[in-house]
């Protein structure tokens, strides 16, 4: 069982909180080992909204498998507001020197600059607080304009509404694709990206459109990536022809079905040679009967 522990600080918004939230939430609802727990310096935390919310003092014991998420809070109040104690701030620290993963939504980027986590790395937060971020921690790398970003186990949002983007990339990251649309479908969210956003997931960046038909194929190929899955099964799926889903899915996505599905196994691999499997065991685990497919696909990507 993992957890995710959400650090909330006074005048925390309530979305940057309910949007990872509810994602993770959803995502234990369909079997997957989460349980969320919320810590604060105080046991009675204001929200930007109005509404109090109650939160614990004491931090649970952690692993590398858990998740520290910081929402984000109301901005203005001057430089660098609210007090962070340093207790707080070594809390988050640790749990990364670890292996732990440390996430931010909004203006909860300042929390992981002051523990040093953005040092040397690249981060974003919404784009009201951007320059002052910069400004504030000059050796972070802040990345403008996009909707979040992914560096060593240190992943940050731009804000508000991008927090649920975050968290389906970080179910989809340790669980599959198929387990992030599954939560993403089950919230009526449609996930969407910039195109060009390098850290977006395949499968976020390919769902930007409104077409159910398309939709009703790459839950299909989202679920079984991993296996062979001919046109034919994939229209049927859909209910259409297979001349017709080639038309739809290339208008909706830019890509062929075969190629989403390669792009989903490639970013899959992608993530298990990065926790140390081997290139033939991770081609292997993804569905490809040949590693040589798995070497062109990520030469192509370079």
């Amino acid at each position: 069982m993992s957890r995710v522990v959400f650090f909330l600080v006074p005048g925390v918004h309530l979305l940057d909180l309910a949007g990872p939230a509810q994602v993770f939430s959803t995502a234990a609802d369909f079997g997957h080992p989460w349980t969320l727990c919320y810590v604060a310096e105080r046991t009675e935390v204001a929200s930007a909204q109005g509404l109090p919310l109650v939160a614990g003092l004491r931090w649970p014991e952690l692993g590398p498998d858990d998740l520290i998420v910081v929402p984000g809070w109301r901005t203005g109040a001057g430089p660098g507001s609210p007090a962070i104690g340093a207790a707080s701030l070594r809390m988050l620290r640790d749990h990364h020197a670890a292996g732990g993963t440390v996430a931010s939504v909004c203006a909860g980027a300042e929390a992981l600059g002051r523990a040093g986590l953005l040092d040397g790395r690249r981060c974003t937060t919404h784009h009201d607080v951007q320059e002052e971020l910069a400004l504030r921690h000059p050796r972070a790398l802040v990345v403008r304009d996009v909707l979040f970003t992914s560096d060593e186990r240190v992943v940050t949002s731009a804000g508000i509404a991008s927090g649920i983007d975050l968290a389906l990339h970080l179910v989809a990251t340790r669980h599959g694709p198929g387990a992030a649309a599954r939560v993403a479908r089950e919230m009526v969210v449609y996930a969407r990206r910039n195109g060009h956003e390098p850290q977006a997931s395949a499968m976020l960046r390919h769902r930007a459109h409104l077409d159910d038909t398309v939709h009703r194929a790459q839950n299909l190929i989202d679920a079984r990536f991993d296996q062979p899955l001919p046109l034919s099964v994939l229209a049927s799926a859909a209910g259409v022809s297979e001349r017709t889903l080639t038309r739809l899915f290339g208008r909706a996505t830019g890509l062929t079905p075969l190629r989403y599905q390669q792009a989903l196994r490639l970013e899959r691999a992608e993530h298990l040679i990065g926790h140390g499997a081997t290139v033939d065991s991770a081609a292997r685990a993804v569905g490809f009967e040949d590693p040589r497919m798995l070497r062109r696909l990520r030469a192509r990507a370079v």
